[in-house]
């Protein structure tokens, strides 16, 4: 008899209870999918502001010597020279160049640096660094659960935010400040994964519900900010053409066809530039010179039916891709994709196989969102 390993629950389990959230299963963690309607969430976020727990995702803390160097071995973007409050985001290989995550490097200070990673590869990546390592001299301390995180995204967000302090609305994209707020030490970013405006908040677990009450649940800030759920989170992220581990990133998919060489130095590590060399960078440079097979594209489409991951792309007969991620757009009101093609496809109509019936697309340009 198998028994079924209890879902891990973040600290703001009973704020979703309390919000009649329809709870899933994502990943291991009982997540809120949505609240009542993902189109109202998304809509939410759109025009006013949206609360999403993000607490799943991994938080892992870099110290010690060695941290850069390690960093720059297994990270595509360069860490080296990061500044103080700075974010990068970037991808994790493997040899081949395929992508094991996708991440944020937060420059904390001399030799300490934090890591957010997806949840769900969490475990595969403290694995790797183990395996990567060698004898570099650092310390690595997951606080994934000791910690909650929150991002609180939309037009409306940054003016809430000047109760707390005036700095953070002066936050560059990619950058972050610490703030005490009480007892409790939070980090506020100034990233997000919705298209929106908006901040992404780290803070000590036993203090998450505390801080949603003082930051977003009083006066204005109720009816501003509401909860948002994986739903909305996702449809967003699709409209804004931004990339999530599984469709669009796999082991099997490189950055530079998933159209993220910008987070891709290929050069780390040659002619001078003192950053350690990467894993999978090789590989990379090579498809970078051969020119990558596959490309991403966005797709658009009449109707009200959805395209689905691994349904077939088409060109006449020929199959030249596959999707990655389709919805029904809440924004735009009609059928929305990322698709995965033979890279000489240069055509603006292409269609798909949804089984029993083949559906044209057009061929439009990512991101489908822009603020």
């Amino acid at each position: 008899m198998t028994t079924t390993a209890p879902l891990q629950k973040t600290p703001f389990h009973t704020y979703h209870l309390d919000h009649k959230a329809m709870m899933v299963d994502f990943t291991g963690w009982d997540m809120p999918m949505h609240y009542g309607s993902i189109i109202e969430e998304h809509q939410q976020v759109r025009k006013s502001g949206g609360l999403f727990d993000v607490s799943h995702m991994g938080r892992l803390r870099f110290k010690g010597r060695d941290a850069c160097k390690f960093l720059d071995r297994v990270c595509t973007r360069q860490i080296f020279g990061m500044k103080q409050g700075q974010i990068r985001y970037s991808l994790i290989c493997n040899d081949q160049g395929g992508c094991k995550d996708d991440v944020l490097v937060y420059g904390i200070g001399d030799s300490e640096y934090l890591m957010v990673c997806n949840g769900a590869n969490r475990a595969k990546l403290l694995e790797h660094f183990s395996r990567v390592k060698g004898d570099l001299v650092f310390k690595l301390k997951d606080e994934t659960e000791s910690t909650a995180m929150i991002a609180v995204q939309g037009p409306k967000v940054m003016e809430l935010f000047r109760s707390i302090s005036s700095e953070i609305p002066e936050l560059k994209r990619y950058r972050f400040t610490t703030k005490n707020l009480l007892i409790a030490k939070i980090l506020v970013s100034r990233t997000g994964y919705t298209g929106e405006d908006g901040v992404e908040v780290i803070l000590p677990a036993a203090f998450a519900k505390k801080a949603i009450g003082l930051m977003l649940e009083q006066g204005e800030a109720a009816s501003v900010v509401k909860p948002a759920g994986l739903g909305a989170r996702d449809s967003l992220r699709l409209e804004a053409g931004m990339p999530l581990y599984g469709h669009e990133l796999t082991e099997d998919i490189n950055p530079l066809s998933a159209g993220l060489s910008f987070a891709v130095k290929l050069e780390k590590g040659e002619d001078g530039n003192e950053a350690e060399r990467f894993i999978g960078q090789e590989a990379l440079q090579r498809i970078a010179q051969q020119g990558s097979a596959k490309k991403l594209i966005g797709l658009k489409m009449d109707g009200k039916r959805t395209p689905r991951q691994q349904m077939n792309v088409l060109v006449g007969d020929r199959v030249v891709g596959n999707v990655t991620s389709g919805c029904l757009s809440p924004t735009f009101g009609y059928p929305i994709a990322m698709a995965l093609v033979d890279a000489d496809f240069n055509g603006e109509t292409i269609s798909i196989d949804f089984g029993k019936k083949i559906i044209d697309a057009q061929v439009v340009p990512l991101p489908f969102y822009k603020r």
